[in-house]
């Protein structure tokens, strides 16, 4: 309803003009949704927030608006309350020509963006030869749905997958695969072998020394482009990329490019020369640095940001350093989004500041990072299994779609209900994946939040099965009718009669507000909570009137709003990278 809430200000703009003089014209109204249905609509409190300049009553300013205020056609006769308040509840005619214009548009009303940005959103990023655990879960998740919608309004987006595929580790790995008796061929080992060598290898390397300086020997063998380190590092890569795309497939998220932090690795060299002639270099106890503005360490110094170790080596500031510049210089972005856990917020606050400082992001550029709080376990602490041990990700995906199959089958064998096993299998996936997506996805992503199974497959409340629930009933409208929704067309008449109806409508009327919100300030819970009470209100108008039985042309009428129902459950859904079932 953004189009409404900018006709309403523009009237509010001509109203205090013709009220006041031109020089109010610019007033902002303050037009907010109202806080409870009995009160309208929206309201508007703008004739308290004059009452000192004009020198007169709230009321009698509000009563001054509301005479010059033309809403005819949107609203009706506008309503004075309290200590001024301004009270506007939109007309029924209104919903309706706005709703059948949302009906007729295959976006619903949601308008592309105007200027369409470039957009790289680095997310997920695992780290090679290591299984993806439960921390991966919720950047791949959330950097997934914001690119699903700015992709939806229009902006060209580049899905960046930032590997950490580089570093002392490889060394360790490496050394460690060479000197393993039972590896005869690397392609034989698994992605959970090529885990227990890393373990192995980082006891030896922390206990060994001699171990410990053959590895450093093959990081600087394998940074100099050493033929046989290159082979393992490639193998090691190439293992770890087959188990995550069977991750990814399952999770049904894409990207565009991987670039593990090797890709950067050309670039360094000139980062720190630039940063060098910039005059931002300093030298530390053998390190070259950059001191920040706004960080301190415990004794209250300057902190500085390494970006060359003593020993010549390079760290991940300077890697982003690198990434940074060329997404900007390269991909040729002006929106940076960094989807990682908020225990790096002062990590990209600093390489932000220094590439900033270093005249490497011009004005233009939006760079935003995009932090997220841990999965706990019931007990409120991180999520563990129960040796103690990182929930790997895969296990848990695979445990919700066993656990939502259970939920299903004993639901069809309590309705005496035959089913294909395809049927049951793929419903117990989407049930079981949206469930975990869902229930991340509608907290605050800055929060932590509790993992349950139970709670997020339970069909009731704010969860994935209420909203696939929702739309099953839709459907299943359609089917008991012998219906098809797409058949109705695009002439029929909306009519807002019942009370349930328009509430049903106002809502549906508000998914641009919700999908530009989102767009903005990049918190895909809006989008669930919005989803979650339209499936509520979708349910009481279900409920409360006739659908199917009703007559013509109430009948059409609520046909139409079923199926817009369906058409934005859908949608939304689809913005957080979940399916529907036409039947559950």
């Amino acid at each position: 309803m953004n189009d409404t809430v900018k006709q309403l200000k523009l009237s509010f703009e001509q109203a205090l003009s013709a009220a006041f003089g031109d020089e109010y014209a610019k007033t902002d109204p303050l037009l907010v949704p109202a806080s409870n249905p009995k009160f309208g609509d929206y309201q508007s409190n703008v004739a308290l927030s004059l009452a000192k300049r004009l020198g007169q009553q709230p009321r009698k300013i509000a009563e001054q608006i509301i005479q010059k205020l033309n809403v005819v056609g949107i609203c009706e006769t506008p309503q004075l309350a309290g200590a001024g308040f301004i009270n506007l509840t939109l007309l029924p005619s209104y919903l309706e020509t706005e709703l059948k214009s949302a009906y007729t548009d295959l976006r619903l009303g949601i308008v592309k963006a105007k200027t369409p940005k470039r957009v790289v959103v680095d997310f997920s990023s695992p780290n090679i030869a290591k299984e993806m655990h439960v921390g991966h879960l919720r950047s791949t998740i959330i950097g997934d749905s914001i690119a699903r919608v700015l992709e939806f309004q229009g902006h060209n987006v580049l899905r960046l997958n930032h590997l950490g595929d580089w570093g002392t580790q490889f060394g360790m790995l490496i050394t460690q695969l060479r000197e393993a008796e039972s590896v005869n061929d690397y392609d034989l080992l698994d992605l959970g072998e090529l885990v227990e060598f890393y373990r192995e290898s980082k006891k030896r390397f922390d206990d060994d020394a001699e171990f410990r300086e053959r590895s450093r020997q093959a990081v600087v063998a394998l940074q100099s482009g050493d033929e046989k380190a290159k082979i393992a590092w490639k193998f090691l890569c190439n293992k770890s990329r087959i188990e995550f795309e069977i991750i990814y497939a399952l999770l049904d998220v894409h990207f565009d490019e991987e670039r593990g932090e090797s890709f950067y690795n050309p670039f360094l060299v000139q980062v720190v020369e630039d940063l060098d002639k910039a005059g931002l270099l300093v030298e530390n106890q053998g390190a070259k640095c950059v001191f920040l503005d706004g960080f301190t360490n415990r004794e209250g110094e300057p902190l500085p940001l390494i970006v060359q170790k003593s020993d010549g080596g390079y760290n991940y500031a300077t890697t982003d350093l690198a990434a940074v510049r060329y997404r900007i210089e390269q991909d040729k972005a002006n929106r940076l989004i960094y989807v990682t856990d908020a225990g790096q917020a002062n990590h990209f606050a600093q390489v932000f500041q220094v590439a900033r400082r270093a005249l490497w992001i011009p004005e233009s550029i939006e760079i935003d990072h995009v932090p997220f709080g841990l999965v706990q376990g019931e007990d409120g602490k991180k999520l563990k299994t129960r040796s103690g041990e990182t929930v790997k990700l895969k296990d848990l995906l695979d445990e919700a779609i066993v656990r939502a199959r259970a939920d299903l089958e004993n639901r069809l064998k309590a309705e005496d209900r035959q089913e294909t096993e395809e049927f049951v299998a793929n419903a117990a996936s989407v049930i079981g994946i949206s469930s975990v997506k869902y229930a991340d996805l509608s907290q605050n992503r800055t929060s932590n939040y509790v993992f349950s199974y139970d709670r997020m497959l339970d069909r009731q409340g704010n969860t994935a099965p209420y909203m696939l629930y929702a739309y099953v009933r839709t459907q299943g409208i359609s089917r008991r009718g012998e219906i098809d929704f797409e058949q109705l067309g695009n002439s029929v008449d909306i009519l807002l009669q019942h009370e349930t109806e328009l509430i049903l409508a106002k809502h549906l009327l508000q998914l641009d507000e919700v999908v530009n919100a989102v767009e903005q300030d990049l918190f895909p819970n809006r989008l669930c909570e919005y989803l979650f009470q339209l499936s509520q209100k979708f349910n009481q108008f279900y409920d409360k009137v006739p659908v199917l039985n009703a007559e013509e042309p109430l009948r059409t009428s609520r046909l139409v709003l079923c199926n817009l129902t369906a058409r934005t459950l859908k949608l939304g859904l689809s913005l957080l990278g979940i399916q529907v079932l036409d039947r559950m």
